[in-house]
């Protein structure tokens, strides 16, 4: 069965812009001040989004129009600075090499296949960045793509050893000033006179990424006990977040700027798949409706009266499953917050004269499914699922003594088989994101007062791009992917005129804390994402 979900039509696309331009005249000597503040040493502190990562992956372009990196030329206008120092890949393809074996992919691209425009891995050049070749010196871009909070202050995260197994960061191992030196130690040692944190993204983002996968860790203040995927716990990431915060002011920056974390719902990663994109119209499950809809209806009067109606959405849906003959159908899913009916389910299917065999099927599949509704959100990778025959579904069923033609029509992702849990955050998931997340923003924002530094609400920025859109001079940026400009191909990090937005919103804040004239970008300058048939 062919893939129900197309990636929408491309239209205008910008190439990557190497050499912007200024809203400003960046002749008029004089013109500009630092106010208040002193930029003369500026270091960012970060992960993916402080370091330039775009497209899926870490590359020169991409690093070169980081927002620190905007920021260090902008500074450069108002007062005499030192270089602005980032660790560099070796090119422009994106992608680590360990040992001279692949350990990343390549940066997207989008490319025009059978199924028409969609990203695809970047093969127009091989990576060559290699983990273990060292390099020396100190850089005022300290963003580390994929850390949390907490591993800004481990020691060993940088250590090459400790790559392999995913005891360290393979981003940071490259340029770690030891083995066991912390990222807040090398951008600290620096001296900084001025300095930005951006961090706590990858604190819930991992776990909404992995579609819930990982554990709410709220409760347990030992992050050596986390896994990767896991929700940090509030205390925890706000001991840490002070501790970066002192340590920063106390080596030197006394002027900085704090931003909070966005919401996933402002994401195009959690919204561009919908809920419910199985269309009638389409030739390969238009015809498939009535034969599934008489399947169901043998487990629905079961499922009704086990479940009922949906406690989130009174009166709106029950746990029944149809699909309909003339409008679009949400997919099935597989939610693990509802109670577990298997054992309950098989019993009224052998009840009902329905062999024990295929009733255990049944109630092991259906156990914990539902069709899902516009309160759930379906991930970015989702796309190239729905639709698709489950193979590992399809051996475990014929395990089960099902033929391979039986295995197959029981296993076609979010039609016959529930999606799994890695391709939609339910809202109990959702929930769980929002709190602590909320959790994190009191803190960055309570300490930006409390210690007289900038705060940027990042979240209300990326809020904008996905309610209407922020206009500039030269269009408009939203959150729409691909043709939204704000978002990069992977849907979560922001392409070139995306940090230089948020570049200007800093800009912007800096001058208004600390009476500086900190000139702004021209957005429109930038590129947004780069359109390539150099792929498989």
């Amino acid at each position: 069965m062919r893939n129900y979900i197309k990636y929408i039509g491309i239209l205008a696309l910008g190439m990557v812009a190497c050499e912007p331009e200024f809203e400003n005249p960046v002749d008029e000597q004089g013109a500009y001040t630092s106010g208040e503040a002193d930029f003369s040493n500026y270091v960012a502190l970060g992960n993916s989004l402080t370091a330039g990562y775009a497209d899926n992956a870490l590359y020169i372009t991409g690093q070169q129009n980081s927002y620190p990196n905007i920021l260090a030329h902008q500074f450069a206008k108002v007062q005499e600075t030192g270089m602005f120092l980032q660790p560099l890949m070796a090119d422009n393809a994106g992608g680590l090499l360990l040992n001279g074996n692949q350990i990343a992919g390549t940066r997207l691209v989008l490319a025009v296949g059978a199924n028409g425009p969609a990203p695809m891995n970047y093969t127009g050049s091989q990576p060559t960045t290699e983990v273990l070749n060292k390099l020396t010196g100190s850089f005022n871009n300290m963003g580390v793509p994929g850390a949390k909070s907490f591993h800004l202050v481990a020691p060993g995260y940088g250590n090459p050893a400790g790559v392999a197994t995913g005891a360290a960061n393979p981003y940071f191992a490259r340029f770690a000033s030891a083995d066991n030196a912390t990222v807040l130690e090398d951008a600290a040692a620096q001296n900084p006179t001025f300095f930005s944190l951006w961090i706590g993204n990858n604190d819930v983002l991992s776990f909404a990424t992995s579609g819930g996968a990982g554990v709410d860790q709220t409760g347990n203040m030992d992050p050596s006990k986390y896994g990767p995927n896991d929700i940090t716990d509030p205390q925890v990431f706000g001991s840490v977040y002070m501790n970066l915060v002192n340590a920063m002011i106390a080596a030197g920056a006394e002027e900085g700027v704090l931003l909070n974390i966005p919401n996933v719902t402002d994401v195009p990663f959690f919204t561009t798949v919908p809920h419910a994109p199985l269309s009638p119209a389409n030739s390969s499950f238009g015809p498939m409706i009535p034969t599934l809809n008489a399947t169901f209806a043998q487990l629905n009067p079961a499922l009704t009266a086990l479940r009922g109606v949906s406690e989130e959405t009174p009166g709106e849906s029950v746990y029944s499953i149809e699909f309909s003959a003339s409008a679009a159908s949400p997919v099935l899913i597989h939610d693990e917050s509802l109670p577990n009916i298997s054992e309950q389910l098989t019993e009224v299917l052998v009840n009902n004269g329905m062999d024990r065999g295929l009733a255990t099927i049944y109630g092991m599949q259906y156990g914990q499914a539902r069709q899902a509704t516009a309160q759930d959100l379906l991930v970015l990778t989702s796309s190239g699922a729905i639709g698709q025959v489950n193979t590992q579904r399809v051996a475990a069923l014929m395990a089960m003594g099902l033929t391979q033609e039986q295995a197959g029509q029981l296993s076609v992702n979010g039609v016959t088989y529930p999606m799994e849990d890695k391709f939609v955050l339910v809202p109990s998931e959702i929930q769980a994101i929002n709190t602590a997340r909320t959790a994190y923003n009191q803190i960055i924002q309570q300490l930006a007062e409390s210690k007289g530094l900038t705060f940027v609400d990042a979240a209300a920025i990326l809020e904008e791009t996905a309610g209407g859109g922020i206009t500039f001079d030269g269009g408009v940026l939203t959150s729409t992917f691909a043709t939204g400009g704000a978002f990069s191909l992977d849907g979560v990090h922001l392409t070139p005129r995306g940090y230089a937005l948020v570049a200007n919103r800093i800009i912007e804040a800096i001058n208004s804390t600390y009476d500086a004239t900190v000139p702004k970008v021209n957005i429109g300058a930038y590129g947004t994402i780069t359109p390539s048939q150099d792929v498989n």
